[in-house]
């Protein structure tokens, strides 16, 4: 697997990651009717520095964007967003997505990483952040209304780095 930095030319490769997702509305507080490129205009924000990991000879199969969680006195705590591609699930790319997301991090002189707002439902990921060392340290009760089953809690995660 190869992560690099994202390209202009990944943008067609990132919405169809990103798209799934998004209309899913499962996982990710954004609006399910976001149009391509507003999506992309959020995935690459200002202060987003966003990456693509690739797999199959160049495929890219998964992405996400990391920045400072704040600013001022708490830039130095780190915030990550990932998507991986429906097609690549279960191939080590979100894995190797946060393990690359940590070391970046670590060399970008931040010192811990934190999750704003895991929805407790998708246990897969909070499974995949627990084994990656962070820790649940706070949690939100009915914060995320899920479309099929209705308000459910979300989760702050965090770990020093």
């Amino acid at each position: 697997m190869n992560i690099r930095p994202a390209l202009d030319a990944d943008h067609a490769a990132i919405w169809s990651i990103l798209e799934p997702v998004i209309r899913a509305g499962e996982t990710y507080t954004l609006p399910y009717d976001l149009t391509a490129r507003e999506a992309l205009e959020y995935w690459f924000a200002q202060g987003h520095t966003v990456f693509v990991a690739e797999i199959d000879e160049g495929r890219i199969a998964g992405t996400y964007y990391m920045r400072a969680n704040q600013r001022g006195g708490g830039s130095h705590v780190a915030n990550c967003g990932y998507v991986t591609a429906q097609w690549a699930s279960g191939h080590g790319v979100a894995r190797a997505m946060c393990a690359h997301s940590l070391d970046f991090a670590r060399a970008q002189g931040f010192r811990a990483m934190q999750f704003n707002f895991v929805v407790s439902t998708n246990t897969r990921a909070v499974k995949l952040w627990e084994r990656a060392g962070f820790a649940v340290v706070g949690r939100l009760p009915d914060a995320f209304h899920h479309p099929t089953l209705g308000f459910v809690e979300a989760l702050v995660m965090y770990r020093m780095i």
